[in-house]
């Protein structure tokens, strides 16, 4: 593999520009479950780093205003995958405890008939988020919100 990146490439962690700090943090560990690893308390340099298990997930950073802007190019949407759909259903009770904005009712499909789906919703920035899990919502006899194209693509 010389000259080629390894063949262990995998993400690493996720930078996100936010408006308010310590609102951002509150929700991203309550959603996800991360906790806080780093922090920069600096007036003029102010974030976070929250982790999960040992691993950095996610980094805040406190130097941006308004809202997320979906027309701009760059980041789409983040994606987090648990391993069950009852995992995704509590993450959705509590995103509605927290008033979070969804893009669709309830629980969906990636596409029609896919087994894969999950809850689609803003952070309190308007970042784009999916849970997801691989598997269980064809089950659920959610229909798919596009017949034609992905799910997590168009929203």
């Amino acid at each position: 593999m010389s000259g080629t990146i390894s063949s262990t490439l995998q993400t690493g962690h996720v930078g996100l520009n936010v408006t308010d700090l310590a609102r951002s943090t509150a929700f991203y560990r309550r959603v996800l479950g991360l906790e806080p690893v780093r922090e920069g308390t600096d007036a003029e340099h102010r974030f976070a780093f929250l982790g999960r298990d040992g691993r950095l997930v996610l980094t805040l950073w406190q130097q941006s205003e308004g809202r997320f802007a979906t027309a701009a190019p760059g980041l789409h949407h983040l994606s987090f995958q648990v391993d069950t759909l009852d995992e995704v259903r509590a993450a959705e009770a509590l995103l509605r405890e927290l008033g979070a904005e969804f893009a669709y009712d309830g629980v969906v499909p990636h596409g029609e008939g896919a087994a894969s789906g999950g809850i689609f919703f803003t952070d309190p920035d308007g970042v784009r988020l999916e849970i997801y899990t691989p598997a269980g919502v064809d089950e659920t006899g959610a229909e798919a919100p596009s017949k034609s194209a992905p799910t997590c693509g168009f929203f």
